[in-house]
């Protein structure tokens, strides 16, 4: 099943407050993309928001990686939404 989530930043210049943490959130996305969990994902331009793209088999597993995401361990994240996503054409 695909489902995709979004994140919401809580903190202003949030592209100039995530620089800490960027290196470690890329290396959780990395392995997930390696494990072929994780399709594709990329911040929006302005950064006001991340989206990401998931192949799993539940929405719990998209909450495993929003628990260990260091943006949110941080504080960086107000608000998520984790939606499943029924592919019409490809996938």
């Amino acid at each position: 099943m695909y489902y995709t989530l979004t994140y919401e930043p809580v903190v202003e210049n949030y592209a100039e407050q995530r620089k800490p943490y960027r290196a470690a959130h890329l290396d959780l996305a990395k392995q997930w993309h390696a494990e072929g969990k994780l399709l594709m994902a990329g911040a929006f331009n302005p950064a006001v928001g991340t989206l990401l793209v998931f192949r799993v088999e539940s929405a719990s597993e998209v909450e495993q990686f929003v628990k260990a995401d260091p943006y949110v361990k941080n504080g960086l994240i107000k608000g998520w939404e984790i939606r499943e996503w029924t592919v019409v054409i490809g996938g």
